[in-house]
């Protein structure tokens, strides 16, 4: 069971890569987009699984650590890249 929920986890992590980049919500790149929504995925997933922490249903998890990832990480890279500057 938990070998599908972590695969379904990461079909849905991508998908939310691809969404958030087809909507307009991020301005990443796809390919970008979705490497990020999948390691979003996968600590959530692993957080899941070593401390029992979870939101609900894995792939609600997935769909959680996806766009968490995705508002997360851009945003610290622009805010190191203003700084340089």
């Amino acid at each position: 069971m938990g070998f599908f929920a972590f695969f379904g986890s990461l079909m849905i992590g991508g998908i939310v890569g691809y969404l958030s980049e087809k909507w307009g919500f991020t301005q990443n790149g796809v390919l970008r987009s979705i490497i990020i929504a999948l390691g979003g995925v996968i600590l959530l997933f692993m957080a899941r699984v070593m401390f029992n922490l979870s939101f609900g249903s894995p792939g609600f998890d997935a769909i959680i650590g996806g766009a968490g990832a995705l508002l997360l990480i851009p945003t610290e890279a622009a805010s190191r890249r203003r700084k340089r500057k």
